[in-house]
């Protein structure tokens, strides 16, 4: 691990690193960061020794689950890499790393095509208004064909997916690639990129994609786009020039080729990287608000000025505790001192800071404007947040991250980790914005994620980071009984002891209340049961109705009225009459035409246009019904529906199958209804066993 120097705004390059799962995002961090000197040997994510992934769940699944920071050098700039995830479980970290960049690589794999992660990467992008380079990795693969990759990024994304590169050979003979730019090729020997004639038998291609590139990028300068229409010759620098201008206003996206794993195209990357993404001065101003007067304020990059730092990420530490990572947008942090977390209203003692080296962390005295490093034992401060200046306190836009949909019940594995499960959690999720624990209607404990990996992963890390071991399970569903039909039903109950006895006796009137809750009247009279047992008798049912009758689940919505019974005048009490009333209520709910509804679901599935048969087909197999399509833009439509809540725990896992990762849903609770007989049938029985088996 080297000393990091501070360097100026113009010499500084902070990038994020997105694709689809298995593009090769952290090869090519690794393959970056070695030939910048920044590590001395090249790690492998199947072998567990990539530098930016060094968790052990990373290790165990031999993927990324993290955002991690690292950075190198290269022609007299700090190029500071951002490694997000590529599977769509861990999608909030793909958000903190745009949140943190000037620019951003987004890979593709030159035989998968345009997949989800991909699609998440380019929006993510065009959202930000991001700088872009897109690289299709992987050329050396069997079946690569990264002239047929471009052709579909173009076609998914638009002609403003320009090729900077074309690739020499493909899949096994792939060996390099022509700079269309500077109409230079060069071929990897084994040691390094080597500059030779570019070959007879890509001239062709060359001239067909530099026109491509050109046409696209000449939107950004209105001479160079004069002279291309005239048909003048453009040279090289005003060629480099143009296409760094169109990258910088997000016109267009070069499209490079590379073998992260052999390294071939990774020095021109490099060279890329500083030509055409943007330092944080070219990337001008950042809109913040006035924390006190809610104007909006633009704010330039320059160390000299106020203080504003984003917060773009939390990591939970059993030994450090809370680390958090920064990006100052203005001014000057230093370790030591104080800010203003003006997200918050509160002041933030900053300790140490440090500059991130994947695992490793290097104290420094500051950070400057641009640059990206982190600091432990922060009391208040959380993910989103901003520090300013008390006097002018300023405030960046919050993040905007994905709603979790997978819900699953959790509960402590043994009774030692009771007490720690809530804290474990409650720090644990201070490092998962896209993650939320909740109690259910059934009095479960609910954890809400964004899939099946994001929770086994939680379950992984609150046990080791916290010692507390949870297990998941399906979570009940909050169904409901109710009546339909009138009866009268009797209770009584007798009991005689050595002394005073019990005794009450009441007659009661059940009836449907729809939508009232439930409701006691009563209309005695004669004194048949005196008023002061009224409040036992309603306590009674009340009780017996929260504990259920057919299925074990809550009685609502009907009347009961006490309209007669008896009472003996030293037996009597109130718990006699909580008991026959309670009774009474059991007895007559099986008379009066008993059902148990469930919680129906509004549902609402962005998808493809593609997907829309096979999503709703998939909805009607839930006993859903689908209520109507409409179009959001894109390609995208978005269906809604009314399902059952029964059928949607797992459905996250299921529609992220049916669409490749592609399609989002979310549901809130819209009314409750009658669960079909043979569904019934089944949750009565399996109640019955329940009981049994308790007994």
């Amino acid at each position: 691990m080297t000393t990091t120097k501070s360097v100026d705004l113009p010499h500084l390059r902070s990038v994020v690193i997105a694709a689809h799962q298995g593009a090769g995002k952290t090869t090519l961090a690794e393959r970056l960061l070695f030939e910048g000197g920044a590590i001395t040997r090249i790690g492998r994510v199947d072998d567990g020794t990539a530098s930016l992934d060094y968790e052990p769940e990373e290790h165990k699944r031999k993927q990324s689950l993290s955002l991690s920071v690292a950075s190198f050098d290269h022609a007299g700039t700090r190029v500071t890499l951002l490694d997000t995830p590529g599977y769509p479980d861990f999608a909030g970290e793909v958000v903190m790393g745009y949140a943190a960049a000037d620019g951003a690589l987004i890979l593709m794999d030159a035989s998968g095509g345009v997949e989800a992660g991909t699609e998440l990467a380019v929006s993510l992008g065009r959202e930000n208004r991001m700088p872009a380079l897109v690289v299709i990795n992987k050329c050396d693969r069997e079946n690569a064909d990264p002239g047929a990759a471009l052709d579909a990024l173009r076609a998914s994304f638009g002609d403003k997916m320009a090729p900077l590169h074309v690739a020499l050979g493909a899949a096994e003979s792939f060996e390099g690639y022509v700079d269309l730019v500077h109409g230079k090729a060069y071929r990897w020997d084994g040691k390094g990129e080597v500059e030779i004639p570019v070959p007879d038998g890509v001239t062709a291609e060359v001239a067909r994609r530099r026109e491509q590139l050109l046409e696209a990028a000449a939107e950004a300068d209105d001479a160079v786009l004069m002279k291309y229409l005239e048909g003048e010759e453009i040279t090289d620098a005003e060629f480099e020039a143009v296409v760094h201008a169109a990258v910088k206003e997000a016109i267009i996206a070069p499209v490079l080729v590379a073998s992260a794993a052999k390294g071939i195209g990774v020095r021109g990357l490099a060279d890329a990287i500083i030509r055409y993404l943007p330092s944080p001065v070219e990337e001008g101003a950042v809109a913040a608000t006035d924390a006190k007067s809610g104007e909006a304020v633009d704010v330039t990059p320059d160390p000299a000025a106020p203080v504003l730092v984003r917060v773009f990420k939390t990591a939970a530490d059993q030994h450090v505790g809370r680390i958090t990572y920064l990006r100052v947008v203005s001014g000057t942090l230093k370790s030591q001192g104080h800010a203003w977390n003006s997200s918050r209203s509160e002041d933030e003692r900053i300790g140490q800071l440090l500059f991130l080296h994947g695992k490793d962390q290097e104290p420094v005295g500051e950070l400057k404007a641009g640059e990206i490093g982190a600091v432990a034992k922060l009391a208040v401060t959380a993910t989103g947040d901003s520090f300013s200046v008390k006097e002018k306190p300023l405030q960046l836009p919050a993040l905007t991250f994905p709603e979790p949909t997978l819900v699953v019940a959790i509960e402590p594995q043994t009774k030692a980790d009771l007490d720690k499960m809530g804290p474990a959690l409650q720090r644990m999720l201070e490092e998962e914005p896209t993650a939320r624990v909740e109690r259910s209607e059934a009095g479960e404990q609910l954890l809400v994620a964004m899939g099946e990996t994001h929770v086994a992963v939680i379950a992984e890390r609150v046990k080791r980071k916290f010692g507390s071991a949870i297990v998941t399970h399906t979570p009940k569903v909050a169904y409901r009984e109710t009546i339909r039909g009138k009866t009268q039903s009797h209770g009584r109950y007798k009991k005689q002891t050595g002394g005073h006895g019990m005794f009450g006796d009441v007659w009661i009137e059940l009836e449907p209340n729809p939508g009232g809750g439930v409701e006691f009247t009563e209309r005695v009279v004669g004194g048949s049961v005196p008023r002061n047992f009224f409040p036992g008798v309603e306590k009674g049912i009340r009780a017996a109705a929260a504990e259920g009758v057919i299925a074990g689940y809550p009685l609502v919505d009907f009347r009961a009225t006490l309209y007669d019974g008896s009472f003996h005048p030293v037996d009597s009490n109130d718990l006699s009459f909580q008991i026959a009333a309670s009774m009474a209520l059991k007895q007559g709910v099986q008379e009066a035409k008993p059902v148990l509804m469930e919680p129906i679901m509004s549902v609402s599935v962005r998808v493809p246009e593609r997907f829309m048969g096979d999503v709703s087909r998939d909805l009607n197999g839930r006993r859903g019904r689908v209520l109507g399509m409409d179009p959001a833009g894109n390609g995208m439509q978005v269906i809604t529906a009314h399902v059952p809540q029964s059928e949607l725990f797992g459905y996250a896992t299921e529609l992220r199958s049916i669409t490749g990762g592609r399609g989002t849903f979310s549901s809130e609770l819209d009314h409750y209804e009658d669960v079909p007989g043979h569904v019934a049938d089944k949750i009565v029985e399996a109640h019955k066993k329940e009981v049994e088996a308790a007994h």
